[in-house]
């Protein structure tokens, strides 16, 4: 689909396509190995200066399946999905460390985002954000190792 967009999709309604991605750990074979996932796996995200015309662009070239539909994201959705994924849309691994129950992030694009923290697995070493403002995103998974626990 991302191939077919890039292909149909005239430049003057789109400025990008792409699919976020994040960094995960996932032992196996006795080992920690980093893998990356897609962020949204049923999502690729269009930018344009233009949602209207870019709607217009992909009703009429049929690229949306049945039951599929456009949905455009929020400025603050935008901004905050921007910080942590950066220019490459990809959300690297962070670090952290737990003090008397308190989690704090010392590396990585969640630092200072703690407050953001839905659910911590540190077993499976990811973690589960609330979002700050939006309509569309409710939770996302990142990564996070936490180095510490006193």
């Amino acid at each position: 689909m991302l191939a077919l967009c890039k292909e149909q999709v005239p430049k003057t309604a789109m400025k990008d396509i792409f699919v976020l991605t994040y960094d995960r750990m996932r032992r196996y074979e006795g080992a920690w190995h980093m893998e990356q996932k897609v962020l949204f796996p049923s999502y690729i995200i269009l930018e344009s200066n233009d949602g209207v015309l870019l709607e217009e662009e992909i009703r009429n070239r049929s690229l949306l399946g049945p039951g599929r539909e456009f949905s455009p994201i929020s400025q603050d959705e935008e901004n905050f999905l921007r910080r942590i994924c950066g220019k490459k849309y990809h959300l690297k691994m962070s670090k952290g460390v737990i003090r008397q129950g308190v989690t704090t992030i010392t590396d990585g694009p969640l630092t200072g985002m703690e407050r953001l923290i839905d659910k911590i697995d540190r077993h499976k070493r990811m973690v589960r954000l609330r979002t700050p403002k939006g309509e569309n995103i409710r939770y996302l998974p990142a990564g996070l190792e936490i180095v510490e626990k006193s």
